[in-house]
């Protein structure tokens, strides 16, 4: 019995090209003059002193800038860059610069769901304020709302089972009353190796009745506890 819905974000409620096309170039062009200008703010040089931790070196400011900008270039999957951007497009967010991409079906089924008592929960490579300020000011309003909790990689890695046991111990929940949905393979096989029921969102794909996932191309085709 599905009592709780964990959802991706990049390919499942909104759309790749709205992360590649819009926020990571935003936060590429804005990254040097964001360290520059707040290095100094006790948050920033804590993400800062974590960048340096991992990248193995003592940089210099230009150095560590540079290094930021290739983790971006590179989509790099590190949290104290994901903090990071998720500073820098809180900026670009309340400057009006764009709006949180999310799929009409999506937003539509996510506010039903919520209505219906369903408990709903994000779980994204991108930090949780990042997440937040996407469905805060998405296109349809703010739908952080309907949201009881985010959970990002400072949970663990999202093709790592242990991820979902811990995401499954924080919800208080048996793995079997959680659906997660995605569009990665990846992380739906650590999920279902946790326990969870998995959904595969192939938007624009056709659908492959043997897949090791049940596929939907969008969530109108999601059925709960049919």
């Amino acid at each position: 019995m599905i009592k709780a819905i964990v959802t991706d974000i990049e390919g499942t409620t909104t759309a790749l090209s709205f992360v590649k096309d819009v926020l990571f170039p935003y936060a590429r062009s804005q990254i040097a003059e964001f360290v520059r200008h707040n290095q100094d703010d006790p948050r920033i040089a804590g993400l800062l002193q974590d960048a340096r931790s991992i990248a193995g070196a003592d940089l210099t400011d230009e150095q560590l800038i540079a290094v930021l900008e290739g983790w971006i270039d590179n989509d790099e999957k590190i949290t104290p860059l994901k903090s990071l951007q998720g500073l820098i497009w809180y900026d670009g967010y309340h400057k009006g610069r764009f709006k949180g991409h999310v799929y009409q079906d999506a937003a539509r089924n996510l506010s039903q769901w919520h209505a219906q008592g369903f408990k709903l929960y994000v779980y994204s490579s991108g930090s949780v304020q990042a997440q937040k300020l996407l469905f805060a000011q998405s296109d349809y309003g703010d739908l952080s709302v309907l949201f009881s909790g985010y959970f990002d990689t400072h949970i663990g890695g999202k093709r790592e089972t242990a991820s979902y046991q811990a995401i499954a111990a924080e919800l208080g929940l048996p793995g079997e009353d959680i659906l997660f949905l995605s569009d990665i393979v990846e992380e739906l096989d650590a999920a279902k190796a946790a326990g969870f029921a998995t959904c595969w969102l192939v938007r624009g794909q056709t659908i492959d009745a043997n897949a090791a996932h049940r596929q939907v191309e969008n969530f109108d085709q999601i059925i709960l506890n049919a």
